[in-house]
This record gives structure tokens, sequence and C-alpha cells, in this order.
């Protein structure tokens, strides 16, 4: 039997007490290893969510899509999102991840540790066998299956001639493994390859998952997964989502699933994504939804209430034109370096750049206005002058995102600050009362497109 780890703060007997960003939490396997796991929502339904990318839950939660997906179920169940064995939080050796008679005892695992008698499994990528395989050893567990992206088998065969051949498979595995921790984990995602930013999220990801001997190895073992011999016993509901450009596992594995499962439904998609949590995630849940719940609440992204952080370079054009192409761009590419690691420095999330600024959220208005103080101070050092605005409020949050009228006030805050100057609307100083940060009063100001007027407050040196 499963052995749970005494109650703490924020937890009860049933697992995680769910909060906006819910703390990673642990759970025991029959074995003793140690598998991470984070609850998102308080919806009616269970969902368990198998998807073996191996990216650690804990950075991937703060990519916009990754937290819009786990947002959006949240919104109608409790969904568990989890670190494979033997990746990132999760301890283990990662090549047992796929062997049969650990698969099913893990699983159970996890929907031990948070009170789930029975749940949907949603198998996403390698995930699919694996949930396959849950549902026919225990079809009282599970209440439903969503087959996302995924497979039976990707290894050609004679009488099978979807996936790789084994020399397609031996090519690739080995340009993989020179490539992982570089983003070479990008290619899964085509409508953000132009992204530099993800892709060197993904490079980190990819670093603190696994080594690449073991991400190819890995590889290798997924893909020789084999589920075509269960296929025919699922007595649960099936739903099966395939994107028709998906690059990574070809449209032909999903019809295979679909045509060999009893009474699945089966729904093709458009896009050229395969990580689920990239392309339009919105049409992807709603399907999952429709489902499972057989309404749809709609694509309208999850309020809620954030510090944001508006910066931008004072007269770029103007200094680019001075410097000329080749300097000022190597100028903005440190420049950009710098703001990224300063936003990591005090747990700061980038929610895109704009131009010659970025916008960024936080978890606390405090942290956010001393990573504005550091941006703009490493900035003058490299002969760069930087304006930054701070506001704090609710916000509507979409995938790589923010929309509100709170956005705009952050906005129009920076777009009145001079160069070297951290301007802040006037909710931001009592929630840092006590921080040792100090204001001086610029007065009352009207903010364009904003209604009413909005004292602001400079933040002194």
């Amino acid at each position: 039997m499963l052995e749970h780890f005494e109650p703490s703060p924020g937890t009860d007997k049933t697992g995680p007490l769910v909060e906006e960003r819910p703390a990673t939490q642990y759970c025991q396997a029959p074995d003793g290893i140690n598998l991470a796991y984070r609850v998102f929502g308080n919806g009616p339904l269970n969902v368990l969510v198998m998807h073996s990318d191996g990216y650690p839950i804990d950075l991937v939660m703060d990519e916009p899509g990754y937290l819009h997906f786990a947002r959006r179920l949240g919104r109608f169940s409790r969904a568990v999102f989890c670190d494979g064995r033997g990746t990132a939080a999760s301890a283990g050796n990662p090549l047992d991840r796929f062997r049969d008679e650990l698969v099913v005892p893990d699983i159970t695992a996890r929907l031990e540790a948070v009170g789930f008698e029975t749940a949907v499994l949603v198998g996403y990528s390698f995930g699919g066998p694996s949930v396959i395989r849950f549902a026919i050893e225990h079809p009282e567990r599970v209440s439903a299956l969503v087959l996302a992206d995924t497979f039976a088998h990707y290894i050609r065969e004679p009488e099978y001639p979807i996936g790789l051949s084994p020399e397609m498979l031996d090519r690739f595995l080995a340009w993989f493994k020179d490539e992982w921790g570089s983003g070479v984990s990008v290619r899964a995602s085509p409508s953000m390859a132009a992204d530099n930013a993800f892709r060197e999220r993904m490079a980190r990801y990819e670093r603190l998952a696994v080594s690449p001997g073991d991400a190819a190895v890995m590889l290798r073992m997924g893909f020789q997964q084999d589920a075509r011999p269960l296929l025919s016993r699922i007595s649960v509901p099936t739903l099966v989502l395939h994107r028709t450009g998906n690059p990574y596992i070809r449209v032909d594995a999903g019809r295979y699933l679909a045509s060999h499962i009893p009474h699945s439904r089966y729904i093709e998609m458009a896009g050229n994504d395969h990580h689920l949590w990239s392309g339009d995630v919105d049409s992807t849940v709603d399907e999952i939804e429709d489902f499972l719940t057989g309404s749809r609440q709609g694509p309208e992204g999850d309020v809620i209430t954030t510090t944001i952080l508006f910066t931008d370079i004072v007269s770029s054009t103007q200094q680019a034109a001075k410097m000329g192409h080749r300097k000022w761009t190597t100028l903005t590419d440190a420049h950009d370096l710098m703001v990224r690691a300063a936003l990591q420095h005090h747990r700061g999330v980038e929610v895109k750049t704009l131009g010659d600024g970025f916008l960024a959220t936080f978890d606390s208005t405090s942290r956010a206005v001393r990573a504005a103080k550091e941006i703009v101070r490493a900035a003058s050092d490299m002969g760069v002058d930087v304006r930054a605005g701070v506001h704090t409020g609710e916000v509507e949050v979409r995938p790589r995102d923010l929309v509100g009228l709170s956005v705009s006030i952050a906005k129009r805050v920076c777009d009145l600050a001079g160069a070297g100057e951290i301007l802040v609307s006037d909710t931001v100083p009592h929630l840092v009362t006590g921080s040792n940060i100090e204001f001086q009063d610029r007065g009352e100001h009207d903010l364009r497109g904003v209604p009413g007027s909005w004292r602001l407050f400079l933040v002194k040196d």
C-alpha cells in the first residue's frame, strides 16, 4: 500500500488544497520512490494528465501556454500534473518510466495521493500507452480516457506502416542526443519556432530534466511502447484527439487508435504543434471539456490578481541609428539577457517582449519593484536608458499574453516615466509597506484610454 506523507500546512488527507499557483507535492510509489506532482483547479471532475515529456513541472508551469492549459482544465476539474519517474523533481531511474511493471503502480500512487477513487486519464505524447495499460488493468478506476497526439506504437513493421523505421529512429536519436539541452524540443512546436525566448526556456527545461544520454534512451523506449494488443479491450469512454499537421507524431497514429478502440470518438484538429500546450490550446480543451461534461465554457481567459511590470528602452530608434545595426543588435541582445536574468532572480514571469521592452508578471509587488530597479541600474551600466512602470490589478491570462485594463494602466505608467525612472500606480505603495522601498509623489495624471485620473509615484534609488 502507498504510504502517505503526514499532512502539512496547505494539505489534507486527500491531497493538496489547491491554490492559484499550487505547490509541488510528493507521493510515494510502492517501491519507495518519491514522485512529484501538482494539482490545478477545483472543478467537479478528477483528471490525471500523463504527458511523459520530462520537462520539470516546477518550470514548465510558468510557461504561458502550459499555465493556460492547466487553468482551463482546472475550471471543470481537479487536474493532476506529474514529473515522471527519474525526471526533474521525481526520484528513480528515468529509464524505468516505461517499464510495464512500474507504469500501473506509479499511476495508482498518484491517484491515491490526491484521493481520486476514479479519474479521467489524459495520455499525451508518450503518455498514451501508459494510460491505456492502466485502463485495461483497472477499468473500475477510470471514468474516461483522453488520448491526445499520441500512439499505440511508433516503430514501423511489415504489417504496421506507422511511425519510424528502426534505421530512421537510430539516425533521429543520434541527432537528438547531440542537440538535447539546446532547445531542440521547440521543433515540436512550429508555431513558437521564431520565439527565441521560448527556445531558451525550452533549452533550460531540457537541461534540468535529464541528461542527453538518458533523454535519447527514454525517447527510444517511448517509441517502442506497444499498446496495440490492448486497444480492443478498452471498455471506458475514449476520446482520441490529433492535430492533422503534427510533425512529431503523425496523424495516422491517431487514426489507428480511433479505428481500433471500440466506440471511441475521434476528432482531428487543425494545427501543426505537437505539444498539447502550444498552438490552439483553447480548441483542444474545448473538445476535452465537451466530451467529459457535454458543454463548453469557452476560451475566455482566467482572471487573476498580479503585479505587472513594463520596461522600455528610451529613444531606441535614435540610439540604433547612432550606433549602427551591428553594435545596436549586440547591445540589445545583452540587454535582453540581463532583463531575463533579473526576472529570474526576482521570480518574475516573462509574458512577452514588446519592441524594445518586456512585459512580465510577479506574485509579489515588492519583488516586481526590486526587479525594475535592478533592470534600470544594469541597463545604465551598459549605456542604455530604460524606463519602467509597475501596477497591481486584475488581468485575464491567455496563451503567451495578458489582457485587461490593468495591462493598459501599467503600460501608460511606463510611458510617462523618464529615462532611468520607475513609476508606479497608487496601488503599489500600500502593498510594499515595510519593504524599505521609498517613493516620491508625482501627482495626478490622466492615462490615455483609462478612465479617471491616477496618482503616480517615482521609485527612489
